[in-house]
């Protein structure tokens, strides 16, 4: 078990110790033993073949990544003006929500972008599944705003290609391509919120007929007290 130490800096020079316990081999006891590691330091403090201690750091670890994956969608939807439900449909049909996914045709991360198209739309890391899911937004809606808004068109393109629908004018004849429209048509209407029914008003009160059984009809006594009589 190793346990890493501070590293300190001496005359430009970066030095790391790193505390080691192993078992001696004679004896069987256990040993502590320190390693003292150098490296030269470039311009500015930070050591030459190190990163920068900011970037030696480890990520924390997700605690809730299906709530960070929810906020990021949110605000890609909201920086390019799309339903988050579509982006989550997209995402499920595309890697069901595995930001480490790879197609056989090396398409990336959570929203499936492939090498070109993640460079195209500034996309630097794709399984970073914020960074992803930015690009895959930016490109539906560059999709939405060619194809003047036609969602199955954008959607065709998103997979098979903008060059496949030129060639057909429409959606591709493919298989793949059709099952895919049909997917993500799926996963909207079952995110959809179930519908709720409007509370009627209450029907107004109907006047009696004349002709019904029970009639009442005001009547002024001989005192002037006004009296309702049923008949």
């Amino acid at each position: 078990m190793a346990q890493a130490g501070e590293p300190a800096t001496t005359r430009g020079t970066a030095v790391r110790m790193v505390s080691v316990v192993s078992a001696d081999q004679r004896t069987g006891k256990l040993v502590r033993s320190v390693v003292v590691t150098k490296r030269r330091e470039a311009p500015g403090g930070t050591a030459r073949g190190a990163a920068p201690v900011a970037a030696q750091q480890a990520r924390p670890a997700e605690a809730q990544p299906a709530a960070a994956i929810a906020d990021a969608v949110e605000r890609a939807a909201a920086e390019h003006s799309l339903p988050p439900a579509l982006i989550h449909s997209v995402i499920k049909v595309e890697s069901n929500y595995n930001a480490a996914a790879v197609s056989p045709k090396g398409a990336q991360g959570l929203m499936q972008l492939i090498p070109a198209t993640a460079r195209r739309f500034g996309v630097a890391d794709a399984f970073d599944p914020a960074e992803n899911i930015q690009g895959g937004a930016k490109y539906l809606r560059y999709l939405l705003d060619l194809y003047r808004g036609d969602y199955p068109l954008a959607l065709a393109a998103y997979n098979a290609g903008e060059g496949a629908v030129a060639k057909y004018g429409t959606v591709p004849p493919y298989p793949e391509t059709q099952n895919y429209l049909k997917s993500v048509a799926r996963e909207l209407r079952e995110s959809a919120p179930p519908a709720v029914e409007k509370p009627q008003p209450p029907a107004a009160p109907v006047a009696p007929k004349p002709d019904e059984t029970t009639h009442v009809r005001a009547v002024v006594g001989e005192d002037g007290a006004l009296r309702y009589v049923s008949q």
